[in-house]
């Protein structure tokens, strides 16, 4: 297995960001995290990158966990309590959360990660000079979804109906699946949008798909969705729907292909960010950061027991085979 990483691009980093004072860096500094849900083995991998920068919990920093799990109304209320806790970064997971965040506060710097444009989202005015109190890493929309799904069909040629799951109240997830589908209008591929928002809906979804005679399904995977993987990918067993997704751990845990950057880089370089601000830095001059390399994931498991052949063009491309 190959693995590919980032290539930041910080550059031209000013002196201070006045929110964080000389006294506080000698001190404790308080990081809040606001997620749409928490996944805790990246953020263990976001703690153990601070410990190698220098900051390590009960010596100089407090790290405050705020998880909506699943539940995005939720998030306005928890970034409430991180300002009450007196936080000096906010790490913001997801677009819902980092849109809430940046609604409860103007001054605290917030490190965004997992934001499909932010620009459109409107949390930043530029990827180059961001301005304001946000900065972070973020993808576009057609470096994602859309490139999974042409892969999807490449190994699957005849395809011509497809469904999208996703996370209806997530604004990112909307933008990411707007975007496949306008990108999938050259490969004669007609969606079906089967948007969800409680756990009840997943086999509602389902029965929509199977419906429009759906017969693959693209799973945007916000850790809400992740959250459900195991019945998602259950029903699409059921289903005999193959899924391609963006997540590595999708395709690992069943389903059949996926293509998108490692989440472990992804917390590893908030983590830089966090640091970068606690330090002085403006978050308005830190240019966002883009993933510029993917893992390509396909399981051969799942591909035999749908009577799919992988073709060997598309094999030698991938990162991981699982078989």
């Amino acid at each position: 297995m190959k693995r590919r990483n980032f290539i930041g691009a910080l550059a031209g980093l000013p002196a201070f960001w006045p929110v964080i004072s000389a006294a506080q860096q000698s001190s404790i500094s308080r990081i809040g995290v606001l997620s749409q849900d928490v996944q805790p083995g990246l953020l263990e991998t976001f703690r153990d990158q601070l410990e190698k920068l220098g900051y390590q919990e009960g010596k100089n920093i407090a790290i405050d966990v705020r998880n909506a799990a699943g539940r995005n109304e939720l998030l306005a209320g928890l970034a409430k309590e991180l300002l009450l806790l007196k936080v000096d970064v906010i790490v913001a997971v997801n677009t819902p959360a980092a849109q809430a965040a940046k609604k409860a506060t103007k001054t605290i710097p917030i490190v965004m990660m997992r934001v499909a444009d932010p620009v459109k989202s409107g949390l930043v005015n530029s990827l180059a000079r961001p301005g304001g109190n946000v900065t972070g890493l973020s993808f576009m929309p057609d470096a994602l979804g859309p490139k999974g799904v042409e892969l999807l069909t490449q190994i699957l040629p005849k395809i011509r109906h497809m469904a999208a799951l996703y996370r209806g109240d997530n604004a990112g997830a909307v933008v990411i699946v707007d975007e496949v589908v306008r990108r999938s209008e050259p490969l004669e591929l007609q969606f079906v949008r089967v948007p969800v928002r409680n756990p009840s809906d997943y086999a509602q979804a389902f029965e929509t798909a199977s419906h429009v005679k759906a017969e693959a399904l693209f799973v945007m995977d916000d850790g809400a969705i992740t959250k459900h993987r195991r019945e998602i990918l259950d029903l699409a067993a059921k289903h005999r729907l193959p899924v391609v997704s963006i997540y590595s751990d999708f395709a690992q845990a069943g389903g059949l292909i996926a293509y998108g950057p490692n989440l472990n880089v992804i917390y590893r370089h908030a983590a830089d960010y966090v640091v970068k601000l606690i330090e002085g830095h403006r978050p308005g001059e830190l240019p966002i950061e883009q993933p510029v390399s993917f893992n390509l994931v396909i399981n051969l498991k799942t591909a035999k027991a749908l009577g799919i052949v992988v073709p060997q063009s598309v094999l030698i491309r991938a990162d991981e085979v699982i078989e």
